[in-house]
């Protein structure tokens, strides 16, 4: 059974553009979220001397897929002072700190390699980090602390925007048929789902194998870089379930041409998912 929680959120400047505080009801744990331009005026906060895990966030060329880097570090604010010198796509961060300064090197090593494996296998954001980061050795009391600390952190990432280490929230084999919708043409069919994260094509779903050239540049882009990714395999086959920011760009890249994804998707019943959804 799960039960409530508090989340209690800090403006620090007292704007919501500003600096973030958050803190989640009895846990130890205390994140915050800082914009790029804040970073430098950041040694107002002693704490964020402390041990602790990072993820710098930035938006990739095409706007429409976040980037992440994920570290760690025993000063988390020289950390992210030098990043601010070797790194420019982010433009926000966000640190999780222990409020009794209970983390040290090998807890902080075994979360961000932990945190990277994770966000790899959700495949929601593109990842900055060019190395595997390695995980530490922890007692297995070690880890179960550190694993809770990671449940309590994603759930602070979700609150803030970010839900890069969540699985895609429906699997191919839930849901029943009225809400599965199918989208077919001359050399593709797909199936896919809405979710509360956008609309989410299955795997095993078959794009066209070619693309208009009037299709929009950054729907070009989102194609060729899924097929890069190995997420769309030599075959124009999704090799795994991927979330699309609406079911226009899903039907667009399956299709390769511009495409409404409202009327273009139907389920079993013949129903389109603007008049499912219109019910």
């Amino acid at each position: 059974m799960n039960y409530g929680k508090s989340i209690r959120l800090f403006l620090v400047e007292g704007t919501a553009d500003g600096r973030w505080m958050c803190e989640l009801s009895n846990w130890t744990g205390k994140a915050y979220k800082i914009p790029r331009k804040y970073v430098k005026n950041s040694n107002d906060r002693p704490e964020l001397t402390n041990t602790g895990i990072y993820f710098l966030f930035g938006k990739s060329d095409d706007r429409d897929t976040y980037r992440v880097y994920i570290g760690e570090a025993e000063n988390i604010y020289e950390r992210l002072n030098s990043h601010l010198k070797e790194k420019d796509f982010w433009h926000e961060c966000v640190v999780f700190i222990s409020k009794d300064n209970n983390l040290n090197k090998a807890h902080a090593k075994y979360l961000e390699n932990r945190m990277y494996t994770i966000a790899k296998e959700s495949n929601r954001y593109l990842i900055e980090n060019s190395n595997i980061p390695t995980q530490s050795s922890l007692s297995e009391a070690d880890r179960a602390e550190m694993e809770e600390f990671i449940h309590n952190a994603k759930l602070l990432l979700n609150t803030l925007g970010h839900k890069f280490l969540e699985a895609t929230e429906l699997p191919s084999d839930s849901s029943s048929e009225t809400d599965i919708f199918s989208f077919e043409g001359r050399d593709y069919s797909a199936t896919g789902a809405t979710t509360s994260d956008g609309f989410v094509v299955f795997k095993n779903s078959i794009i066209s194998k070619k693309a208009n050239s009037s299709l929009r540049q950054s729907i070009i882009n989102k194609r060729n870089e899924l097929i890069t990714q190995k997420i769309i395999d030599d075959n124009y086959t999704f090799t795994q379930d991927y979330t699309f920011s609406s079911p226009s760009t899903a039907a667009s890249i399956i299709s390769g041409s511009s495409t409404n994804g409202q009327i273009s998707w139907k389920n079993k019943q013949g129903t389109t998912l603007k008049d499912y959804e219109s019910k």
